[in-house]
């Protein structure tokens, strides 16, 4: 349906949770993908071979986004690999879950490294290879408009992440690549379990999304597909909430 079929996609972060949901999705589609992932080596062999079961491509990178050489590196390899990129997901995501007066400089520059800075120099590497446009998209949190227990270096990079995408957009629209964030409502992933009221958090999102349900994986990942497809070839520079009408309760 959507004519994706010979795309070739990297998603950051995608050996588990969302970016690995992202990347089975576009694989049923006909993407080639690029795997990246910093830690968990047999979670990135197993999302590959998934995707290998669908009949395309899986080039798995193990890279660090915040640290520009590995980032280098990767992009050599996708260029021997398949000599393209059509679509860069951001999703790779980390952070110190504390309250303000326990923040180091630290744990600020580690968010925005690698929730915020990690994107330019990704797009800076992705965009040579677009040679017929492309798409990029970068996956938030609703933690960048919200105030959020202890997430408050985390929901900074995710804003400035934000306003990154909207400063890419316009200087990308020309080439024609489309740039837009996702923003995620509670998804109950790994990262999630590393949030000390995480029971606390799952029962509210549920008590408050309309729809009366969690946001899954799957549901982020659909919306990343559509935002790949000629059918959005109009939508740029935005941030697009999935979340069953939970922020609009929040």
């Amino acid at each position: 349906m959507y004519n994706l079929e010979g795309k070739v996609a990297l998603v950051t972060g995608s050996s588990r949770g969302i970016g690995r949901a992202i990347a089975k999705g576009f694989a049923e589609s006909g993407i080639n993908l690029v795997v990246n992932y910093v830690r968990h080596k047999r979670d990135a062999e197993e999302t590959a071979a998934e995707i290998e079961a669908s009949g395309v491509k899986c080039l798995v990178v193990k890279a660090n986004v915040a640290n520009d050489e590995d980032v280098l590196a990767m992009f050599e390899q996708i260029k021997d690999t398949y000599g393209q990129l059509d679509i860069l997901v951001s999703n790779a995501a980390s952070g110190v879950l504390k309250p303000v007066m326990e923040l180091s400089t630290r744990h600020w520059n580690w968010a925005m490294d690698i929730n915020a800075r990690a994107l330019l120099t990704l797009a800076q590497q992705a965009v040579p290879l677009m040679h017929e446009g492309g798409r990029i998209i970068a996956v938030s949190s609703l933690g960048s408009v919200r105030a959020v227990e202890n997430y408050t270096a985390v929901g900074a990079s995710k804003a400035a992440l934000e306003s990154l995408v909207r400063h890419l957009a316009v200087e990308l629209g020309p080439r024609n690549i489309t740039v837009n964030t996702i923003s995620a409502g509670a998804v109950d992933t790994e990262a999630l379990k590393k949030f000390p009221n995480r029971s606390e958090i799952l029962e509210m999102a549920m008590k408050r999304t309309p729809l009366g349900r969690l946001t899954t994986p799957e549901d982020v990942a659909d919306l990343a597909l559509f935002l790949c497809s000629n059918f959005a070839k109009m939508i740029h520079g935005q941030t697009i909430v999935v979340d069953g009408g939970y922020a609009i309760r929040a």
